[in-house]
């Protein structure tokens, strides 16, 4: 019987653990726990001219944390808070939603993966999200009229293939190709990486120099005309890239495929799939500076709830 005959499924090994760890994403004390209530009012001497800031900067990113994971808009998330303080019984003010929205985006904030014992594998992708428009049923109706065009931003999303945490997040406008802008998404990994992953629209120059800077190995598929290098010394990159030419040549697209792991970019599109997902396709605020903050709040969301349990799955013949 061959391989190809079998039909196989994904069964969760750890299903009571990973039960739990959906029901407390929406556990309240998860999100706002002791930690964010101590550091809540601003401490130090004031700074500069005007009046004292109240609120810290944890308790501005909280109440954005609160507005992702619950899907509020600004005003529910300044209501939703007071509630929640006065069932509490904690003395804390509460900042109001045009607080919120002023200081977003003036927040200094950092994804804090877990940390890795090992170099870590990282996979990029790519996706869209909309900010603001006349929507999908007036372009359908009436064209893409003056004044009414869709806006996008691209999210730029490096995953870790062992822990699924999101170790790096950019934010670019739509007009920027995804190969030049991967140096930058690789500069906010920390620590040492061991190889990285990345669909065919990261073949390019500048995406192999970055990699192969940091000591990694690239994994990018070539595209379907691509040519070997007719330098007689070519640069490192360009012999790496010919490296991978001649085994596809010689062997398959597809077992190069398998055996360099080009596979592992689904993990990057399941990451895709799940922040589009849980904490939705739309980003709220309208400028650009609130939008890159938008993003990473999201993505904090996300390592968060991997934090609290995973499922680990394995694949069964089952015909």
């Amino acid at each position: 019987m061959r391989r190809s005959d079998f039909v196989f499924e994904c069964r969760v090994r750890n299903w009571p653990e990973y039960n739990r760890a959906l029901i407390s994403r929406g556990s309240l004390t998860v999100w706002v726990d002791e930690q964010a209530v101590s550091a809540w009012r601003r401490r130090g001497s004031p700074q500069g001219r005007g009046r004292p800031r109240i609120y810290s900067d944890t308790a501005i990113e909280c109440a954005l944390v609160v507005k992702t994971v619950f899907h509020l808009s600004l005003r529910a998330t300044q209501g939703f808070l007071e509630s929640a303080v006065r069932l509490m019984g904690v003395d804390l003010p509460v900042p109001a939603y045009s607080t919120v929205c002023r200081r977003q985006a003036g927040l200094d904030l950092r994804l804090h993966p877990a940390p890795a014992r090992q170099p870590r594998q990282v996979v990029i992708d790519t996706t869209g999200l909309k900010v603001f428009g006349a929507g999908e049923w007036y372009v359908r109706k009436h064209g893409m009229g003056k004044g009414r065009r869709r806006t996008w931003r691209k999210l730029h999303l490096c995953v870790d293939e062992t822990s699924k945490d999101i170790v790096a997040v950019d934010l670019t406008t739509s007009a920027v190709h995804d190969s030049p802008h991967l140096p930058a998404v690789l500069d906010q990994v920390e620590g040492d990486v061991g190889l990285v992953s990345a669909d065919r629209a990261y073949d390019s120059g500048t995406c192999y120099e970055a990699i192969l800077s940091r000591g990694a190995i690239p994994t990018i598929p070539p595209r379907r005309n691509a040519r070997f290098s007719r330098a007689k010394d070519p640069p490192p990159f360009r012999v790496e890239r010919d490296a991978v030419l001649r085994y596809i040549k010689d062997e398959g697209r597809y077992p190069w495929r398998t055996s360099s792991g080009a596979t592992r970019q689904s993990l990057a599109e399941n990451a895709v799939s799940g922040f589009k997902a849980l904490v939705g396709v739309k980003l709220a605020s309208r400028e650009f500076e609130r939008q890159q903050v938008e993003a990473l709040v999201k993505s904090q969301v996300l390592n968060r709830m991997s934090a609290l349990g995973m499922p680990e799955s394995e694949r069964i013949a089952v015909g």
